[in-house]
């Protein structure tokens, strides 16, 4: 008769070790983002997030050669994540407010969805390391590259280069004080939209006095 119990941990150990590469370093790249979101980058270690993962550090540094290499991946890849999500729903509207609240939408929405995301991306540590400076400061300036291809105003690049990344800094501020101030439960998409909304009628209010073309 064959025996019908859960798995040994032999067996477990066994399991683990024929994930496809693709589907371990996901999972290896989830894992670290709840560790560094929790922990901070230099207080985690990357022996906490082998044994977190259920993984030797030897299979750990198959996928990743350092710590380092390790957050600056997740930087680009949460980055990018953020990046498409404005940019491709800020463009599916025709109006000018609806994109405004559409982008903001789409940032409060990852902060609420993908909170460790947003903490290792913009939390101090992060912005405050040479290691990831360069990287932060790239998203950012990408995200305010696409806010300010949609302002619709007729001012000059500099202008729209300091709108843009204004309006970043705004989403990141409030972004900040919302995880900081919901530390003891999960946020709230309703809320997401509350503040969606708030933020994009404060800046529309400054947007729509910009002057257009021909007036």
């Amino acid at each position: 008769m064959t025996a019908t119990g859960p798995p040994n941990q032999e067996r477990m150990s066994e399991l683990r070790q024929r994930m496809p590469a693709a589907a371990r370093r996901s999972q290896l790249l989830a894992v670290a983002l709840g560790r560094f979101a929790a922990g901070g980058y230099h207080e985690t270690s990357m022996e906490e997030i082998a044994e977190a993962a259920g993984v030797t550090k030897p299979v750990l540094y198959q996928h990743f050669q350092s710590k380092q290499e390790l957050f600056l991946e997740l930087l680009e890849q949460e980055g990018r994540h953020l990046l498409r999500d404005v940019e491709t729903r800020a463009a599916a509207e025709t109006l000018p407010y609806h994109r405004v609240l559409a982008g903001f939408g789409a940032y409060f929405d990852f902060v609420c969805h993908r909170t460790s995301a947003f903490q290792i991306i913009f939390g101090s540590g992060a912005r405050l390391s040479d290691e990831f400076t360069d990287s932060v400061r790239r998203l950012e300036e990408a995200i305010a590259s696409v806010i300010a291809r949609f302002i619709e105003a007729d001012i000059d690049e500099e202008h729209r280069d300091l709108l843009g990344h204004a309006i970043v800094g705004l989403g990141e501020v409030a972004g900040r004080r919302w995880v900081a101030t919901h530390t003891d439960g999960g946020l709230d998409p309703a809320e997401a939209d509350r503040l969606a909304t708030r933020l994009a009628d404060l800046v529309w209010a400054g947007l729509r006095s910009l002057p257009r073309d021909g007036r």
